[in-house]
């Protein structure tokens, strides 16, 4: 694994390229490009707004600023897995041509993700301000949270982006399998909507403890769990060396599947 990071950090420059050329081409062609960053977050905003603020009727006060830091929190995950499963398929013509660290492809994806994130900041924050919603000292632990999220979605990543070269319906699965993770997440509901009797099997959700310490940060203005997130930031290390293990293994082969 030392040695690997150490490779993957003499190709720096490949990696920044990536992730530059993934910002840039993620909306290539669109009328408003880069802005689509911004504005993906609001219309699902708005339309989750409309479903469970006032169909379903969640009674929480500042729903919507609840609704769209999950929104934007999920949004790493989600479009980091979708679009990590194809890095691979999608670079095959460098990987066919010339020699680098093939972990780069979906830690590319994944830096291209936080990038997006940081940047939604921008809506989050004028969010929260016109929701009355109060942020503070809390923020300071804002760093740790990203960390570990950021650990857990690379592994997962990773993953998924070695496995799709030889089972490509995974890309397809795994838009279903988000879709469900999503509502199995407390981003439209609440902690306390959870019956009793099914906090247990809730609770066995690793995203559970980066949503609920995103939630409290910029929600609730408490600190985050840091014992829940220093137990999930020690499973996210051990996964990643897995991870990156099983990805050394299958990408030896690479060049002749793709």
């Amino acid at each position: 694994m030392y040695k690997k990071t150490v490779e993957i950090f003499k190709y720096r420059q490949m990696l920044e390229s990536l992730v530059l050329t993934d910002l840039r081409t993620r909306y290539k062609g669109s009328f408003l490009g880069f802005f689509w960053t911004l504005l993906n977050p609001l219309l699902m905003l708005g339309v989750y707004s409309l479903v469970f603020k006032y169909v379903v009727r969640i009674s929480l006060e500042n729903y919507t600023a609840y609704l769209f830091i999950g929104i934007v929190v999920w949004n790493l995950l989600s479009q980091s897995l979708v679009s990590g499963a194809t890095s691979v398929i999608r670079n095959a013509g460098l990987v066919k041509k010339i020699y680098f660290p093939k972990e780069i492809l979906p830690l590319s994806v994944v830096l291209g993700g936080v990038i997006n994130f940081l940047l939604s900041l921008v809506v989050l924050f004028p969010v929260l301000f016109f929701s009355n919603v109060k942020v503070g000292l809390p923020l300071i632990t804002l760093p740790i949270i990203l960390t570990v999220y950021f650990i857990f979605t690379l592994a997962l990543t990773t993953l998924v982006s070695c496995l799709n070269v030889y089972f490509r319906d995974l890309e397809h699965i795994l838009s279903v399998v988000v879709m469900a993770w999503f509502y199995l997440t407390p981003i439209v509901f609440t902690e306390d909507m959870i019956p009793a009797g099914l906090k247990s099997v809730f609770a066995l959700n690793p995203m559970n403890p980066i949503v609920n310490g995103f939630h409290k940060v910029f929600f609730y203005n408490q600190f985050p769990d840091m014992i829940q997130l220093l137990w999930l930031g020690l499973l996210s290390i051990g996964l990643l060396i897995i991870c990156y293990f099983v990805f050394g293994k299958l990408s030896r082969k690479f060049a002749e599947e793709i």
